[in-house]
């Protein structure tokens, strides 16, 4: 079953043309890494797939679902990662899983097993603000998989996450299916079963295929 069906997607930010007739099938579990340089329109791509961000032109799906009319019915069936935490600095990491829990209408008890997911139990009352970037990060991809959702878009996060990036990301993607923007080609390997590279807002040839890792 395909997850997504991207039909020419475009964005443009003014005269800026920045993702320009990008095709995109996703299947159900798979994961795909999205490459390209700054710029590229990674970003775009990711944002208009997490429904973040409107097409300018093109045509997306996401489970079935119209991505642009029905993108409220997608808000428990997707998670994202993007490239700011965007955590409440105030409160501790406990208390930012605790707040969106509620947002979202999660049981608390979710907020305990996301932060043993990502490795923050120890620090679970700790001050958003007083975190390092890397756990600032962690605790960002505990939000993002709080609601147990079945699709994950990540923006690069494996930023700050440090050595051992891929054992956190195997352990978080393992049961989903993954759209995931990385400068790191040694990681999109790792974890994805192909790649979709973006130059100047245009996908690159056809979709990679990449090493499979069992």
């Amino acid at each position: 079953m395909s997850v997504i069906i991207g039909d020419g997607l475009a964005h443009r930010f003014g005269a800026e043309m920045a993702l320009e007739g990008v095709d995109l099938v996703l299947d159900s579990g798979e994961h795909i890494a999205v490459l390209g340089d700054n710029g590229a329109g990674k970003t775009t791509l990711l944002r208009i797939l997490a429904t973040a961000l409107r097409p300018t032109a093109g045509r997306l799906s996401i489970a079935g679902l119209d991505a642009v009319r029905e993108r409220r019915r997608l808000r428990h069936y997707l998670g994202y990662v993007a490239h700011a935490p965007g955590l409440y600095p105030a409160l501790s990491a406990a208390e930012n899983l605790q707040f969106f829990s509620d947002l979202q209408d999660v049981d608390r008890r979710r907020v305990d097993e996301a932060l043993d997911v990502v490795g923050l139990t120890s620090v679970a009352h700790r001050r958003a603000d007083q975190l390092s970037r890397g756990m600032q990060q962690r605790l960002a991809i505990g939000r993002a998989i709080l609601h147990e959702p079945r699709l994950l878009i990540l923006d690069e996060p494996d930023a700050s996450l440090g050595p051992d990036a891929a054992e956190l990301l195997t352990r978080v993607i393992s049961d989903k299916t993954v759209v995931l923007a990385t400068h790191d080609h040694a990681l999109a390997n790792k974890l994805c079963q192909r790649s979709l590279v973006l130059r100047h807002g245009r996908s690159v040839g056809t979709a990679t295929r990449l090493r499979v890792v069992r």
